[in-house]
């Protein structure tokens, strides 16, 4: 039998322990895969980055509002939980300054008093004509005196009707949204409540809103 050379020996040993080759579908599969887990974890991170955000926010939304007016201070708790939608846009309109100088151009005794948009259908001056509420109507609590609410219609517009309520007004539930009350000031609402106003309710010196403040607690 013939005897194989050491140097045929060492040829076919590099041969059998050489590198397998990898092909170019096989590298650019694991290329898109490797991908694939990067953006399914840049998607994650950013989506739990996004939550806590929103958490944070609406955890540090303020509680209170201190409305300035050229008769005192007026501090109102603000109803996030019952009405958020409403208080999202208030606050909004509050920090870029839509209250400012605002008048209360309506001035309804043991009623309402109003800011806001006094052309718009649906005002304080025309819900007197279905007479004050009486002792046969169920009030709810959030339809008593002192009240922070707004109109129901017009829910799209840019303006923002403000009212503060001076008695219960049960008849106003299909009209009224309410999203806060008076912690503090209800003196300065009663003073405001007295003004003279002429036949239209329009108080006869002005009256309005200096500035207002939002605050997460007293």
């Amino acid at each position: 039998m013939a005897r194989i050379k050491p140097q045929t020996l060492l040829l076919q040993s590099k041969k059998k322990k050489g590198p397998t080759r990898i092909s170019v579908t096989t590298i650019i599969t694991c290329n898109l895969i490797v991908v694939l887990i990067l953006l399914c974890l840049v998607a994650t991170y950013r989506h739990w980055s996004q939550r806590s955000r929103n958490q944070q926010e609406e955890h540090d939304l303020p509680n209170l509002l201190i409305i300035n007016t050229s008769k005192g201070l007026i501090t109102v708790e603000l109803y996030k939980d019952g009405s958020p939608e409403i208080v999202d846009k208030f606050i909004d309109l509050c920090q870029k300054g839509h209250f400012k100088g605002m008048p209360f151009h309506r001035v309804i005794k043991h009623y309402v008093i109003q800011g806001g948009d006094h052309q718009r259908v649906g005002s304080a001056e025309d819900w007197t004509s279905k007479g004050k509420p009486g002792n046969q109507f169920t009030i709810s609590p959030k339809h008593e005196a002192f009240m922070l609410g707004t109109s129901k219609t017009k829910p799209d517009s840019k303006g923002f009707e403000l009212f503060i309520t001076t008695a219960p007004i049960p008849d106003l539930n299909d009209k009224l949204i309410v999203f806060g009350r008076v912690i503090k000031g209800e003196d300065v609402v009663q003073e405001i409540e007295e003004v003279d106003t002429d036949e239209h309710y329009q108080p006869k010196s002005p009256i309005g809103i200096i500035n207002v403040t939002l605050k997460r607690e007293i």
